[in-house]
């Protein structure tokens, strides 16, 4: 990777982060909240586990499908107003949805907000390619993730709290009103940074090269199949797992989701302290994705099996050692020559979100498809099952796959 074209001074960097930070917190609340207002989703709307995940799905969809886009219009505009403009959109997707009736605009309110923060993230890292020091992106990306994760636990016992007093529709209100706030001071404080410059070449040719590099796929497919698993499982199904196979009422489920996105939070945290040290003891990003990987299968695995009051600790250990895998996307987009920085971040973003999408959506097929009438947690156990499986051959692949990075631009 090629110096940054301006590092900024420690006063604008730590602006620019904070910025950033307050979309990213958005972003991901609003990912995470299905997960604690399901229960009213429910009684109100009649939902089956199925159309449950079909609707906070509507929000990966949407998300993965602007990521193609999003890569070009970073390159040509930059992150600042691209932000700034996909966080409104958001805002108007807290409306629809807060406003709803029916299902189906409840379904296009989802949607609108994944839209409007399919930014969120990919804006900030590659705004930080070019305004800070290259040994810091991974460290960046990392306390990104811990922003992140604050918003995942802004959504657990606060939104509990809040339900009573505001109801499900009043909290996407307060969303849509801190939507417009994030979006004014990403456009307000940050400088801009430097544009791709316009060439005879379709910018979509751009995405030929990245989706044909054979290192973007090695680590893409184990991206799909366990980051992406886990993501779905944060943002949705944790909860019903937490209350329907282990038995938990609402506000015991409020109380563990909160404890685990802590876990997460603070591990992110960690990760970004200890990713600079640990590269310079040697550790490499595949080694590190191995090692943490094995374990979370293995922690999975007890999972499925696991019953009685302790069990929902077993989670915490996948919380921490899930976290390596956002060491992975930026050590991937950094192999890439800086003209592609927007569509090879978008690239793999696109990919992670695709799987999110699947896995919210099937898994909840897969829930009420293996259930039994007689054992209600048999369908999750073994839909859980399943993913172990599939997360398993995607870390062999990535394991055996011996390819190399692509040669830099000279």
């Amino acid at each position: 990777m090629s110096a940054p074209s301006t590092v900024l001074p420690r006063g604008a960097a730590i602006r620019v982060f904070l910025a950033f930070a307050a979309g990213y917190f958005m972003s991901y609340a609003l990912r995470s909240v299905n997960a604690m207002i399901a229960p009213a989703l429910i009684d109100e709307f009649g939902l089956s586990n199925a159309q449950l995940g079909s609707l906070s799905a509507a929000y990966f969809l949407s998300f993965a499908a602007l990521q193609l886009p999003l890569g070009i219009w970073l390159d040509r505009h930059g992150s600042r107003r691209v932000d700034a403009a996909l966080l409104l959109v958001a805002a108007a997707g807290c409306a629809v949805f807060a406003t709803a009736t029916g299902t189906f605009a409840l379904w296009v309110g989802r949607a609108l907000v994944g839209a409007g923060v399919a930014g969120a993230l990919m804006c900030a890292l590659r705004a930080f390619r070019f305004w800070y020091a290259p040994e810091r992106q991974q460290q960046l990306a990392a306390w990104m993730l811990v922003a992140g994760t604050l918003g995942a636990l802004s959504t657990t016992v606060p939104v509990q709290l809040a339900l009573p007093v505001l109801g499900w529709r009043g909290l996407f209100w307060v969303g849509a009103l801190l939507l417009v706030a994030a979006s004014a001071s990403i456009f307000v404080l940050l400088p801009r940074e430097p544009l791709g410059q316009p060439d005879d070449e379709s910018p979509w040719i751009g995405y030929l090269t990245v989706f044909r590099e054979p290192y973007f796929w090695r680590f893409g497919i184990v991206t799909l199949a366990v980051q992406s698993s886990f993501i779905a499982f944060q943002s949705l199904w944790l909860g019903p797992w937490f209350r329907q196979v282990l038995g938990m009422n609402l506000e015991q489920s409020g109380q563990a989701l909160l404890v685990f996105n802590t876990v997460l939070m603070l591990s992110y945290l960690a990760l970004g302290w200890a990713a600079p040290l640990l590269a310079r003891a040697g550790w490499s990003t595949m080694s590190l994705v191995k090692l943490g990987t094995s374990i979370v299968l293995a922690l999975e695995l007890w999972i499925v099996f696991a019953s009685g009051a302790h069990a929902w600790l077993l989670w915490l250990g996948v919380a921490c050692f899930t976290t390596v895998m956002a060491l992975i996307q930026t050590h991937v987009s950094l192999v890439f020559p800086e003209r592609l920085t927007g569509r090879a971040f978008t690239a793999f973003n696109l990919i992670a979100f695709v799987g999110i999408f699947v896995v919210q959506w099937l898994f909840g097929i897969l829930v009420d498809a293996m259930g039994s009438a007689a054992d209600g947690t048999l369908g999750f156990r073994r839909a859980l099952l399943v993913w172990v499986v599939v997360q398993a051959a995607s870390l062999l692949a990535m394991v055996f796959w011996r390819v190399s990075p692509p040669p830099r631009e000279a």
